[in-house]
């Protein structure tokens, strides 16, 4: 239901507290002194048939004696009795309801959704702390204490998460514009308030603590649009994997799930943290706003010590010092004492004062910037150069430098000063070395992520030809037999069938049939057991490399066969695999993959692969949908990236090759639901491509739609159809990423009156960000439909374009149109519209609602052919509003 009647819960304007007492040590009493000491400023309804008043407020008998329906319920009594009171307050008008109760089971749960659906009564809990809204005086919470007005924003699955950060909160004067504890989540979840915090002008920044995700889809939904508008921080519980079972291919087994959350973090454009300490600490962090291109930092100390802390922090979290150009250390030494380190860390000296630093700072500046990406200044305190001196003297020189700058100003309360000067002058400062590296390190996180929330594909996009029908007949044909493993020959043919390259191979059914292979293929071969029974084949000697000749291949058949019956009597042999060796020398054994997780769907792995690919643990996750440059992110996660890149003699692989597999790798579990899991280890990767040696591929019968289980609706190219207009035949399809440059074009051709009709302004430019916006929607709750041709250059223009915009609770879609203004008065825009039309029809969309401007006179004409109701909104706009259905299009 996303933010529907979320202003009841959020903003209340009257509330009733059912259960309210005045028996010390009950939670309705906590609850009533709560919200009366907050200062609440709407009426405040005790309910209790036990008293007359409670806290010296008039109390009711019950729900239904209440002199009007409050906006908000917080209940606080037994969990039997919460499913009728929700229904009773629902019927008198109630929109929100805050279930303290616990003790209900997940069938008492579900009789609290279907008592509220009816009311759309949005339910907060039940077993939650409560909320609290400093800014309107709400604190609707047993919570131990209030908090102080802020713009932090904090939503927590724990209670006691929740009274130790109110707690630590009221000591260092951290204020929240919501404070909000989750409970169960029967109704009300992260994927609701984050949409509702996204548009919260109130709200700076969005802080999570998170054990489980339940809603997927919508979280990730709801995450990238609030991520998109504002930090979003997030504290994961529950890191450890432990008690995971076994799983049938190695992708299953390493996508644990808590990297599966932290991808999945990464891919909405949040912060994940992992600390407690960490979390308020990011918010200052990011507030700063530091413009970091890369990872090359500048150190600048007066303690070799501390220096040398600094140095090894960045250098685990994976960054680089930069090394000082020999022009800068020149001009250091002419203003430095001959003891400077000459070398970054730039350790002037323990008896630095503000006058050494002042002639240091002087050279950086004049060094330029393109040698290094952020300053770390680092003063510990000595009695020559107390730590608030220093950075009284320095304050000047920092204000205004040209690197992103970060302070760190270890010790007591003289260090604590100079903190609290550079904060004060909008400079970021850190009480220890680790601190500012870790600050460094979540910048360029949340950078990095945002760039990937945000950055343009190129054109074309991944759309390769793909033999779906051979794909889709392989796996019928297994799973009508009952099994749940293509074997070696068939895995081979599925990776076929999606281009991504194999070592040719010939099956066999006995040792005779695999020497005659080996003869047909020419030169060494690999010989592979074909067993729907065996999980890996080199546990029980099922593979053998390295085979010359046809006796040689036949010898080797036979002793499989031996061995196999020894460890494995009961083991089903189909036959064997003869396969051309590979010879690559000096290419890279990498594992590539498909898992599925329990939260979040489908996933696809990446990493060093090999037989002791479980011991080397060096991999990624990504989400589908990928493309290129998603890919291209998940191969520079790992530690075998750098090999990859190329070293010493050995040149750098082929990062297209390996990436284009794993976009193929995207596309079959998009197409082919009923593939679980899939296994190419190893993928031998070079300068010259890739090549996938061995595969294991996991079926799973699946029923209902492909695109349902992953967590990211991907791109429908079922919507896609060919249009006639005008005589010309034009592509009518969704809109993608790669589309922006396009789309830049599109609009910078429309006249000022067509601007001013479709974004009711005179808009002149249109930033990479906007555009990002119009281009990279989320296909599960908007939807922009373009019309293309092949311009001059062969990209796809786009001719015009329809949108709409929905809550998940699909009741209204707000649409707009506009076509090229060169193409008016062809048809266009009416073939946009009823695109539009049949789309929301299809998706269960209640309404389309559209704003025109009054002198509009095309569109308002346009909407009435198609059956919308036109009303008057003010002098300057008209509503246009169309209940969707078949029945609606008129010829």
């Amino acid at each position: 239901m996303t933010v529907r009647n979320l202003e009841a819960l959020l903003r209340p304007r009257s509330l009733a507290v059912i259960g309210a007492s005045n028996r010390p040590g009950s939670i309705g009493t906590r609850v009533m002194a709560n919200l009366l000491a907050a200062g609440f400023a709407g009426p405040i309804m005790p309910v209790n048939p036990r008293h007359s008043s409670v806290s010296g407020v008039l109390c009711y008998p019950s729900a239904e004696q209440l002199p009007v329906a409050p906006d908000l319920a917080v209940i606080c009594t037994p969990a039997a009795s919460v499913a009728s009171l929700l229904a009773t307050l629902g019927a008198a008008g109630t929109r929100a309801a805050v279930v303290i109760s616990a003790g209900l089971d997940a069938a008492g749960e579900q009789q609290l959704r279907e008592a509220a659906r009816p009311w759309g009564l949005r339910i907060l809990g039940p077993n939650c702390l409560g909320l609290i809204v400093p800014g309107i005086g709400l604190n609707a919470s047993f919570a131990p204490g209030f908090a102080r007005a802020g713009r932090l924003a904090f939503i927590t699955q724990s209670g006691a998460m929740a009274t130790v950060v109110l707690d630590w909160a009221a000591e260092t004067g951290t204020g929240f514009s919501h404070f909000i504890s989750l409970g169960n989540s029967a109704d009300v979840d992260f994927g609701d308030l984050l949409d509702w915090l996204a548009g919260d002008p109130g709200t700076d920044a969005i802080l999570l603590y998170v054990e489980s995700v339940q809603a997927a889809r919508k979280f990730m939904s709801a995450g990238r649009a609030a991520a998109r508008n504002k930090p979003v921080i997030v504290l994961k519980g529950g890191r450890s994997v432990a008690g995971q079972a076994a799983a049938a291919t190695h992708t299953g087994a390493l996508a644990g799930s808590d990297e599966v959350y932290s991808a999945a973090f990464s891919r909405a454009g949040m912060l994940r943290v992992h600390a407690f300490a960490e979390l308020f600490a990011a918010v200052e962090t990011l507030s700063r706003r530091l413009q970091l291109r890369g990872s090359r930092l500048l150190l600048l100390t007066n303690g070799g010590g501390p220096g040398v802390l600094a140095t090894d922090a960045w250098m685990a979290a994976g960054g680089t010092m930069a090394p000082l150009p020999p022009a800068l250390v020149a001009a250091l030494d002419g203003v430095l004492p001959p003891g400077w380190s000459r070398a970054n860390p730039m350790d002037i000296v323990g008896d630095a004062t503000a006058e050494r630093y002042r002639p240091a700072l002087a050279a950086l500046r004049a060094s330029g910037t393109d040698w290094a990406d952020a300053l770390l200044l680092l003063h510990a305190p000595t009695a020559v150069a107390d730590s608030e001196g220093v950075a009284q003297a320095l304050l000047p020189e920092l204000r205004d430098f040209p690197l992103p700058l970060l302070t760190c100003w270890p010790g007591g309360a003289d260090a604590r000063r100079a903190r609290q000067l550079c904060a004060g002058a909008g400079i970021a400062a850190y009480a220890t070395p680790e601190d500012a590296v870790t600050a460094l390190r979540q910048t360029l996180e949340y950078r990095a992520n945002q760039s990937a929330l945000m950055e343009t594909p190129p054109w074309p996009p991944e759309d390769f030809a793909v033999d779906l029908g051979a794909a889709r007949a392989l796996i019928a044909g297994a799973l009508a037999t009952g099994r749940g493993l293509l074997d070696a020959a068939e895995a081979q043919a599925l990776l076929q069938a999606f281009g991504i390259p194999t070592a040719p191979a010939r099956v066999a059914a006995d040792a005779e049939q695999a020497a005659g292979a080996a003869v047909a293929l020419a030169g060494p071969v690999a010989l592979k057991l074909l067993s729907g029974t065996i999980t890996h084949k080199s546990d029980v000697g099922g593979v053998m490399l390295d085979l010359a000749g046809p006796a040689e291949v036949q010898a080797a058949a036979t002793a499989m066969l031996e061995r196999l019956a020894a460890a494995r009597p009961d083991a089903r042999v189909e036959g064997f695999l003869v396969q051309r060796m590979a010879r690559r020398r000096g290419a890279h054994e990498l594992i590539a993959g498909i898992g599925s997780d329990a939260t979040f769907g489908p996933v696809i792995l990446f990493g060093h692969g090999g037989t002791a690919v479980e011991v080397l643990a060096d991999r990624s996750i990504g989400l589908p949908p990928l493309n290129a440059m998603l890919a291209a992110q998940m191969v520079r996660r790992t530690r075998v990236w750098k090999l990859l890149a190329g070293f010493r003699d050995q040149p750098a692989a082929n990062l297209d090759a390996i990436c284009d597999v794993l976009v193929r790798l995207s596309r079959i579990l998009i197409e082919l639901p009923e593939v679980a899991g899939l296994d190419i280890n190893p993928l031998l990767a070079d300068a010259e491509g890739v090549i996938a040696l061995d595969a294991r591929v996991l079926l799973v019968p699946h029923a209902g739609p492909a695109e349902a289980r992953l967590a990211i609706r991907p791109y429908p190219r079922h919507l896609e159809e060919r249009i006639q207009v005008a005589g010309s035949e034009l592509l009518l399809r969704p809109i993608r990423p790669e589309d922006e440059p396009a789309h830049r074009r599109f609009l910078e051709q429309l006249t000022p009156t067509d601007i001013r009709f479709r974004f009711f302004g005179l808009l002149r430019e249109f930033p990479h960000s906007e555009l990002a916006r119009y281009t990279q929607i989320d296909y599960d709750r908007e939807m922009a439909f373009i019309a293309t041709r092949p311009g001059s250059d062969g990209t796809p223009e786009t001719l015009g374009e329809v949108r709409a915009i929905s809550g998940a609770d699909n009741r209204s879609a707000e649409f707009a149109v506009v076509v090229r203004s060169d193409l008016h008065g062809q048809g266009l825009g009416l073939a946009l519209m009823e695109k539009l039309i049949r789309h929301a029809g299809e998706r269960g969309i209640g309404e389309l609602v559209g704003h025109v401007l009054r002198d509009n006179r095309p569109m308002l004409e346009l909407a009435t052919r198609l059956g919308f109701h036109v009303t008057a909104s003010d002098g300057e706009q008209h509503t246009v509003t169309l209940v969707t259905g078949a029945g609606n299009l008129r010829p």
